[in-house]
């Protein structure tokens, strides 16, 4: 199982929101570039950077940043917020983004979202379904989509997109721990589908006992800013 640190950026600072409130936003850092320098100095190969601006506005912020960590660092970024149609799947992936994590377009214009995949490939794409009640949250999960997750999850799987990240949004930021049944029922529901877990990493348990459920991967971040979970002991059990 792959662990991915987060990078969540606002007004140019890493921030981390409680359960996708932006009025909640805590600063840790005036620096996300030395942050992700951190990070791969750890020895982690990928990093996840959110764009909160970019996800309720539909633009870009922090190409710049982009690009300076992809010609500074050797880390890999997986990257959402404002991805908006194909011009922007381009753009970003010209920046060096190596996955684009895609939310909105994949329920709001699915015509632009087969057109990414096609174009640029859906071993590239990374569908966040990020869930409230069992439905689908959108544009910065300030919108319910009124369709149900495992809805959507097959609807992208017909597209050969076959790889998730997962947040259960009342567990985001709140280091109460993941939602472990969510995972479970999906890992068993979807047996060919990549699943990321994201949202509520208290402990360096918490890691361990997904890690148990065969997912793909699992995001950390705010754990990791309130030193709850040490970045040595987090690498020594990633695989």
């Amino acid at each position: 199982m792959k662990i991915i640190p987060a990078i969540d950026i606002l007004d140019n600072k890493l921030v981390r929101l409680e359960k996708g409130d932006y009025n909640s936003a805590k600063i840790y850092s005036d620096d996300p570039f030395k942050m992700a320098c951190t990070y791969s100095d750890s020895g982690f190969e990928w990093l996840h950077i959110v764009d909160l601006s970019g996800a309720k506005s539909g633009k870009f912020y922090f190409t710049d940043l982009i690009s300076r960590i992809k010609n500074e660092t050797d880390i890999k970024i997986q990257f959402g917020g404002g991805i908006r149609n194909l011009n922007d799947a381009k753009m970003l992936i010209d920046k060096g983004v190596d996955k684009l994590v895609i939310g909105s377009i994949s329920i709001t214009d699915k015509g632009e979202f087969e057109k990414i995949i096609t174009e640029i490939g859906s071993e590239k794409i990374i569908v966040s379904a990020d869930v409230k009640e069992n439905f689908v949250m959108i544009k910065g999960w300030t919108l319910n989509s009124e369709i149900r997750l495992n809805d959507h999850i097959e609807y992208c799987l017909t597209k050969n997109v076959k790889t998730f990240l997962c947040t259960d949004i009342k567990k985001d930021g709140m280091l109460s721990g993941p939602n472990f049944e969510l995972y479970k029922n999906l890992t068993s529901e979807f047996p060919t589908a990549e699943f990321i877990a994201s949202g509520g990493m208290s402990l360096l348990q918490d890691i361990i006992l997904l890690k148990e459920l065969n997912l793909h991967a699992v995001v950390v971040g705010k754990a990791i800013y309130e030193n709850k979970i040490d970045l040595k002991e987090l690498k020594k059990i990633a695989g």
